[in-house]
């Protein structure tokens, strides 16, 4: 059997696993503007994967959590911070290069260069260092979520560590890395697909998957799979395809 991945905009991702049970990384629908109106109310959710604070990566936690009860994983202070602003949750707290299992998925949290907090009526409230998100579950094969994050030389590690097929990785620019960023960052991945995310959310993010495609190398043009907004990608043990 296989699993699906449907990219929601932004950053938000839903995955299925063969057996039926969905996740979600880092979960912005209700006020996603980028998120298909179809997608924006949630029927099942078996776990939350986070990869940092800030509302366009925690937004529906709350929701979800108060729907479906998962079991929410990201680092040690966002979960925290999570418990006093959203309430009680099955948290599943862990730290950079970490890794659990969590009901038969592995969940390893990797470095990311950007920032993290969690808004508060008094301000942000501090949520822990950025991470990046690698997921493995039997008969699937690995895919890393990179976050909001710069290229960074030690991407050539999680290529080492943990191989993964598939990498979703930002391209919008201002906040994130952009398109030479990304293609950098894919380089030292070396991944068998690339699905850009983080781009063309807002005017800020004006990024397109033509200039990522540009800015690639000839070698790793044809690993870029720029999926639509919704669509239901393969999931299997030997990659992500349409």
């Amino acid at each position: 059997m296989n699993g699906s991945i449907q990219w929601l905009g932004h950053s938000t991702v839903r995955l299925t696993l063969p057996d039926g049970r969905v996740a979600y990384i880092d979960p912005w629908l209700a006020e996603n503007p980028a998120c298909p109106d179809g997608q924006k109310t949630v029927d099942r959710c078996d776990f939350i994967f986070l990869t940092h604070g800030h509302f366009d990566h925690v937004g529906d936690v709350g929701a979800i959590v108060k729907a479906h009860k998962p079991k929410v994983v990201g680092n040690f202070e966002l979960c925290a911070a999570l418990a006093k602003t959203v309430g009680e949750a099955d948290y599943q707290p862990m730290n950079t290069g970490g890794t659990q299992v969590v009901d038969g998925v592995s969940v390893s949290l990797t470095q990311a260069l950007h920032s993290s907090a969690v808004d508060t009526p008094n301000g942000p409230m501090y949520a822990g260092m950025p991470n990046g998100l690698v997921i493995q579950a039997e008969g699937l094969c690995t895919i890393y979520h990179a976050g909001d994050t710069d290229v960074f030389s030690d991407m050539v590690l999680i290529k080492s560590f943990y191989r993964p097929k598939a990498a979703f990785l930002p391209i919008g620019d201002h906040f994130t890395m952009g398109a030479r960023g990304a293609a950098m960052a894919a380089e030292l991945l070396e991944p068998d697909v690339i699905i850009p995310i983080h781009y063309k959310t807002f005017p800020l993010l004006a990024q397109t998957p033509d200039e990522f495609h540009k800015a690639l190398s000839d070698r790793l043009k044809s690993h870029l799979l720029a999926a639509e907004v919704g669509e239901s990608l393969t999931w299997d043990a030997k990659g992500v395809t349409r």
